[in-house]
């Protein structure tokens, strides 16, 4: 009679099956299968979409892939839900990724509060979900972000695979090089707590299983100081979920703006954007067409950090984008670039700069690791007035 292998023995057996999975292979396969998620978009196939979608959300390689990515590779791998759990050693994670399947349901989310970028008293929400229930979302965002990266305006660069806040400013500079314009700088009043759920649950265009675990995501309440509340908007920052649900609601939006303005430039990154234009007039209409549009998702524009300005003129030529400061001097006709083919001087040059405060941050992050002594040696090399 054949004795059952002990707890300690299956736990190391569970141990060298995690540790000699082949990620290479694992991770091609996940690839293969978002690449025709990808192709049907395009092709404006919904039912194939609809079935490889499927397919991928139980995929072995899948669910293997996404276990690693939440436990292993992420920053916030070790942050712990409402189970309390931080840490999966490779014999939970094996059981873990045997056990991933979208149910409908999701637990609730601890509420962790972080200080808010900018700020040295504010402080912003995030909703930590369990360790289980990060791994659903991450599979669930593999099969969704495929069908999306095919809608996507070229021109949108946050939080997408493969760009960075960096190619968004490169865009400003493009479009801004050549001649002076007006910009239309946009900031929605606190995005992800804000987003209306039937609206975000219509513009989603997911699967019927996948649809219900959203809305469950959505609605699964947050337990904070001991006190549990619903959750009636917004989407839960701290999943791996969100930034795509951020994107979903706020897809369209250059869109609504180009169908009435075709010559508007919109770039856009996350929550953050900016609507170039020539004429002040043209923006001044934008404006009020996307405060329209944002209501219908249940947001709203920053009405502070909302404005108008001109590149080059007027008393505060220029705006804030993403960390930078850019603007256009006049300068000397020796000193100016040419017009596109080289022909003609431009009178302008564009100059792209961190923001002061930006800079002052990060100084005051390096005085935590070097102390004063070496900020002092830091802020030596700053320019006079700085």
């Amino acid at each position: 009679m054949s004795q059952r292998p002990c707890a300690k023995t299956q736990g190391l057996s569970l141990k060298v099956a995690w540790q000699g999975i082949a990620w290479k292979k694992v991770q091609r396969h996940v690839f293969h299968l978002q690449k025709r998620i990808y192709r049907a978009a395009q092709r404006e196939d919904v039912r194939t979409v609809h079935k490889l979608q499927k397919l991928l959300v139980k995929s072995w390689s899948a669910r293997l892939f996404a276990v690693r990515r939440i436990t292993q590779d992420n920053r916030g791998k070790h942050t712990a839900g409402i189970d309390g759990a931080k840490t999966l050693t490779p014999p939970h994670r094996w059981r873990l990724a045997n056990e991933l399947h979208l149910e409908g349901t999701a637990p609730a989310l601890r509420r962790l509060w972080i200080p808010k970028r900018g700020s040295r008293t504010e402080k912003r929400p995030l909703g930590i979900p369990t360790q289980t229930d990060r791994a659903r979302q991450t599979v669930v965002r593999q099969a969704l972000e495929p069908a999306w990266e095919a809608k996507r305006s070229p021109h949108t660069y946050g939080f997408r695979p493969g760009r960075s806040c960096h190619e968004a400013i490169g865009a400003i500079f493009t479009a801004i090089r050549f001649r002076p314009q007006h910009a239309l700088k946009l900031d929605m009043a606190k995005c992800c707590d804000r987003i209306a759920h039937p609206a975000l649950l219509a513009k989603g265009q997911a699967p019927p299983r996948i649809r219900r675990h959203l809305k469950a995501w959505l609605k699964a309440g947050i337990f904070d100081d001991g006190h549990l509340s619903p959750t009636t908007a917004g989407t839960p920052q701290g999943g791996s979920c969100a930034p795509l649900l951020a994107l979903i609601a706020l897809h369209g939006m250059d869109q609504a703006i180009t169908r009435v303005s075709p010559h508007a430039r919109v770039i856009a990154y996350a929550d953050d954007g900016g609507v170039l234009h020539e004429e002040r007039q043209v923006l001044e209409h934008c404006q009020e067409l996307l405060k329209t549009w944002l209501a219908e998702m249940g947001l709203s524009l920053h009405e502070a950090k909302s404005c108008i300005a001109h590149t080059c003129e007027g008393d505060q030529p220029g705006f804030a984008f993403l960390g930078c400061d850019i603007r256009q001097y006049r300068v000397s006709t020796s000193q100016a670039g040419k017009g596109p083919g080289g022909h003609g001087r431009l009178g302008c040059k564009t100059l792209i700069k961190p923001a002061k405060d930006k800079v002052k941050d990060h100084l005051a992050a390096l005085a935590g690791v070097s102390g004063d002594r070496g900020l002092q040696g830091v802020e030596s090399l700053l320019p006079q007035g700085f």
